[in-house]
């Protein structure tokens, strides 16, 4: 049994030929490899005496050497630690004094990258001291590490602690000479504006000690590598992309069990009935889930399946996720490393680059959001030069369902583009007082890191939190901003989560309303709270830390005012717009959801909120609206469509989760005196999800037809039309009446 006779089996059977939408072949690669433009030292050049290098680690190599920035963008297993590490350590034995820091999004691939460039130190004999400095650090460790080690591994969230104690760090940072960025296409939208300012922060704080240290980032495919890298540190790059490492064959399979509409069994019992299907083929598969409820659920429901037919068979699946002792993960990763595990099932923590060996196959239950995601998580298996496969199984969700009828697209060239906002006043502001902590803030000298900072500098020195002095402005206020300024939110920061007497994060007002209202769900660093009360008063938020079964979706209702008008283009006849707007958002309940299934809704009392965003709108032309009311169409029923069936589009091509947009759609607006449907930024000040959105607008619009048209329901349904978030209850809403609008503005004709 093999790959082939599990592809025969999806090809011949018919319950599976109807659920198969695509099957893509993709052809195994031979190694390109490439040498050294100068001899490695003896230490390194000994190491790599039974490793030949890959074109792009020659190209990394020599782009280091010659002190350009680099972005490195190929695939999964495809050698790029070992890119990054052959320049550093080489640097490093070159300068004695020379130290390198290694910024990693999680803990695990932390230690994964220790383990690697322990082995490399030994190996070579070039003495870097490696070392972890997190917050599982033990503090009297902490003094050695800073003064001993020369490569340090960290992540952002530490970072943001260490720097206002730089002044401990003087002989690291005053001798930094690289910074690698590992994974860095994680750094996008909040968080990646976040980090973006961090990175300049660290730059800031080098400069200060006489260092400029050169960046190496890593990163999966993206539209916009070196903008996103520009974006992110503040530095010019070079890309290098082509990659040239082998492969084997990979068959990327394309699975639709919503394929008539319908939505029985469930998204989750198709991925069931599939990995049971890989066990009998004898494939190593691993399984990723949307949730850590999931991965459980999955693997107890397999393991009931296989314990009929034997224990032992039973004994070989396991799940994997965040929350595990970390000595069960390295017992899980070995035990599937060695071909010991049949079946894993997982969340995304298996999705960065953990050593677990070659796989069989991978199954993606669900969509996971970005397309970089889905071919990580598809690079997962295929690692020997076998044969592998890949199964996306979608969910009865808009992308997930426009991909079953769009396979080229999915497969095409990257489309998405990583967003990271520079000018969004509330993530500026805060991070502002964080470098005025650590060092006087010069708005002219510091317009190298910051850009123009004087119109916001003023307000903060009005409300007591800066105050100038002769060597600038330094921080005045109370509490350290280091504490205020979450990397994951906004820094007002004023609501603070509480679990067990300790706060936990903060969260600006917007974010607390939206995702920590008395009884929601919520996630935070890959743990599970479920709120027991959000005190406005106070503004606490009481939590407790818990797994459930259930996960909990805002409804809310939304107005919308157009404060200025930025830009205009005419598209098919359409005035498409990009401007600022103050939204009214009021969360007036939430859905209790299990899986697929509806179990209740709650009410909730919250006040109203403003705030001010970005936004692109268009509006509809009278002789379509008129066309459309001629032919006893529901014409407002087809503008709530469009708005809906938009945001589920829209993530593909402004790399986004779809709660971080909002819409309203209307037959009148006062402002635009038409009908209009505006789609915006869903966090105060905007992180310029709206700009890239009104850039690519005649390619989101043109997706957003296309998903309407070739939908397979007839009155509409999840996976185009219908929203879980609605606060109108998803009314009124007409498939046929978004369709022709959306035809008449992809197509720009009546």
């Amino acid at each position: 049994m093999s790959v082939a006779s599990l592809l025969e089996r999806l090809a011949g059977d018919p319950y599976y030929q109807k659920r198969t939408a695509f099957i893509k072949a993709i052809e195994a690669r031979e190694p390109v490899y490439g040498a050294p433009d100068e001899d490695l030292p003896p230490a390194i050049k000994n190491y790599l005496k039974e490793i030949r290098l890959y074109s792009h680690q020659c190209r990394t190599l020599a782009g280091v050497r010659a002190g350009s920035n680099i972005i490195l963008t190929t695939p999964t297993a495809s050698g790029k630690s070992l890119a990054f590490n052959i320049p550093v350590f080489e640097g490093l034995q070159h300068d004695p004094r020379a130290t390198a820091l290694y910024i990693y999004p999680t803990k695990a691939l932390a230690n994964d990258q220790l383990q690697s460039v322990r082995e490399m130190e030994r190996a070579t004999g070039i003495r870097v001291c490696p070392e972890i400095y997190d917050g599982d650090t033990p503090s009297g460790r902490r003094p050695g590490v800073r003064e001993q080690s020369r490569m340090i591994i960290t992540n952002p969230y530490e970072l943001h602690q260490v720097l206002p104690w730089h002044y401990k760090w003087q002989r690291f940072l005053g001798s930094l000479k690289y910074v690698v960025i590992d994974e860095a296409h994680h750094y996008r939208g909040v968080f990646g504006s976040n980090v973006a300012f961090l990175i300049r922060r660290l730059r800031r704080i080098c400069s200060c000690y006489g260092a400029r240290p050169q960046f190496i980032l890593s990163s999966a495919t993206i539209a916009n590598p070196l903008e996103f890298a520009r974006n992110l540190t503040g530095l010019q790059f070079q890309l290098i992309d082509d990659d040239g490492s082998p492969r084997g064959s990979k068959f990327f399979v394309l699975y639709n069990p919503f394929f008539e509409g319908a939505n029985k069994p469930s998204a989750h019992q198709e991925t069931r009935r599939l990995l049971l299907e890989a066990m009998n083929h004898n494939l190593h598969t691993l399984c990723f889930t949307v949730s850590r409820k999931m991965a459980e659920l999955l693997s107890f429901w397999i393991r009931g399946d296989l314990s009929e037919r034997s224990p032992d068979l039973a004994e070989q699946v396991a799940s994997y996720r965040a929350g595990y002792r970390p000595e069960e993960r390295r017992e899980i990763e070995r035990r599937l490393k060695q071909g010991r595990l049949k079946i894993v099932t997982a969340t995304n923590a298996l999705e960065l680059g953990i050593d677990i060996g070659a796989l069989d196959g991978v199954i993606i239950s669900g969509y996971p959001g970005s397309v970089v995601s889905a071919w990580q998580q598809a690079g997962r298996s295929g690692r020997g030069a076998g044969d592998s496969v890949a199964i996306l199984v979608a969910f009865q969700d808009p992308l997930d369902q426009y991909f079953m009828h769009h396979p080229e697209v999915f497969f095409g060239s990257p489309f998405e583009h990583a967003i990271i906002s520079l000018h969004n006043p509330y993530i500026k502001s805060g991070h502002l007082l964080c470098a005025a902590s650590e060092l006087p803030l010069q708005p002219e000298t510091d317009q190298e890191f910051f850009g123009a900072v004087e119109g916001l500098v003023e307000p903060l020195e009005r409300e007591l939190l800066l105050r100038r002095t002769g060597s600038g402005y330094v921080y005045s206020g109370r509490a350290r901003p280091a504490d205020l300024v979450s990397l994951d939110s906004f820094s007002s920061g004023i609501f603070k989560l509480v679990c067990d007497g300790k706060i936990v994060e903060t969260m600006d007002r917007l974010r607390a309303f939206r995702e920590a209202h008395d009884g929601a769900v919520l996630l935070h660093r890959g743990e599970t709270y479920v709120v027991r009360s959000l005190d406005l008063e106070t503004a606490t938020i009481h939590a407790e830390r818990t797994e459930v079964d259930y996960f909990t979706e805002p409804v809310k209702a939304a107005g919308i005012e157009v404060l200025a008008e930025r830009q205009r283009k005419d598209v098919g006849g359409f005035r498409v717009a990009l401007g600022s707007v103050v939204v009214n958002e009021q969360y007036t309940g939430y859905r209790i959801r299990r899986g697929d299934s509806a179990l209740g809704f709650q009410p909730l009392d919250l006040p109203p909120t403003d705030f001010k965003t970005s936004a692109i709108w268009f509006t509809v032309p009278n002789e379509i609206k008129k066309s459309i009311q001629e032919q006893q169409q529901d014409f407002a029923g087809g503008l709530h469509g469009i708005e809906h069936a938009m945001i589920g589009i829209m993530p593909f091509q402004v790399m986004c989760d779809r709660r971080d947009i909002g819409g309203v759609s209307v037959p009148f607006h006062y402002d635009t005196r038409a009908a209009t449907v505006f789609i915006y930024d869903g966090y105060e000040g905007g992180i310029g999800l709206a700009e890239k959105a009104f850039e690519l607008f005649e390619e989101i619009a043109r997706m957003t037809h296309e998903l309407v048209r070739d939908c397979p329901c007839e009155q509409g349904c999840p996976g185009c039309i219908i929203s879980p978030k609605c606060g109108n209850d998803n009314q009124p809403l007409s498939k046929q009446a978004a369709e022709l609008i959306l035809r008449c503005l992809a197509q720009g004709s009546l």
